[in-house]
């Protein structure tokens, strides 16, 4: 079965197919979580997390940016553990790609919509949320993994559309995208929001300018966002800082660097597991790492 719903020029394709307080340090995430200034240590729950194929099973996961890199993997590992995932991102071609991938699993419904961050409105947005209540019925959770940036660049050098452009992709975008959805995960039994931090947002540094920026904003929004739920105690939202891994994004800011040495994607699916699964259930507005800098 398909379903294809034409919302506008940028939201233009929607095809279902039926298939039988923060610490003061920063630590590797998959061992630890942060609880106010506390530190409680996660290994054990998080060795058991790849053995349960079924640990996502019926929800319903938003992965933006799931063309690539590390939105990618994590679009396949959740299909790998039940979820149907909703792939986002700008180019049809990388999701179709994903989503034939997500298919030969032959346990995990994929879903295909594109949307230009950079390009949309909150009339976009809002017809998104839209065609998942209507076409779908319900969403257990969103990965909030675009990101956009040019590269290091003094701020001397930031022009207004520069700001406006990153600023965009970053941090309103997936604020909207949150508010537009709110009513879909304040009614799932156990819903989670992912939200993609970074370490030059989580320890501004020079030359990163808007883009840090952004990123510090992710967190701040994470912190409020996450009181302004607790009357909601089955929605929680946290952000996670993947760090440096070797994916498409991190060769075009890193160019000189011999990314081959550094983590996979796959290597930090463990993390993003737990805090899309059960277990992170009351674990909210927390900020983690998964690697040591």
């Amino acid at each position: 079965m398909a379903w294809i719903c034409n919302l506008s020029k940028s939201v233009y394709l929607l095809t279902l197919e039926n298939h039988n307080g923060s610490a003061h340090k920063t630590e590797r995430c998959g061992f630890l979580i942060f609880i106010g200034h506390a530190e409680i240590n996660i290994l054990d729950t998080l060795k058991t997390y790849p053995e349960d194929r079924n640990l996502l099973k019926d929800r319903v996961i938003l992965v933006t940016g799931a063309g690539q890199g590390i939105g990618r993997t994590a679009a396949l590992t959740f299909a790998e553990h039940g979820a149907t995932i909703i792939l986002h991102g700008r180019k049809t071609e990388k999701l179709e790609q994903v989503y034939d991938e997500i298919e030969m699993l032959g346990k995990a419904a994929a879903i295909i919509l594109p949307l230009d961050f950079e390009q949309a409105t909150e009339d976009n947005i809002a017809e998104l949320a839209e065609a998942i209540a209507s076409q779908i019925g319900r969403l257990d959770g969103i990965l909030h993994n675009v990101a956009w940036t040019s590269g290091p660049m003094p701020l001397e050098f930031h022009t207004l559309a520069h700001w406006q452009t990153t600023m965009q992709i970053n941090l309103l975008i997936p604020a909207m995208l949150n508010r537009a959805c709110f009513p879909l995960l304040k009614a799932a039994p156990d819903a989670s929001v992912i939200m993609t931090g970074d370490s030059h947002g989580h320890v501004p540094a020079a030359y990163w300018g808007a883009f840090a920026v952004a990123k510090a904003g992710v967190e701040a929004l994470v912190r409020i966002q996450s009181e302004e739920w607790e009357l909601y105690p089955n929605v929680r939202i946290n952000t996670l800082i993947p760090g440096a891994v070797n994916t498409p994004q991190r060769t075009k800011t890193h160019p000189g660097s011999n990314n081959r040495l550094l983590p996979k994607p796959a290597d930090l699916m463990k993390t993003y597991l737990y805090l899309m699964g059960p277990n992170s259930g009351g674990v909210t507005g927390k900020t983690f790492n998964c690697q040591k800098d």
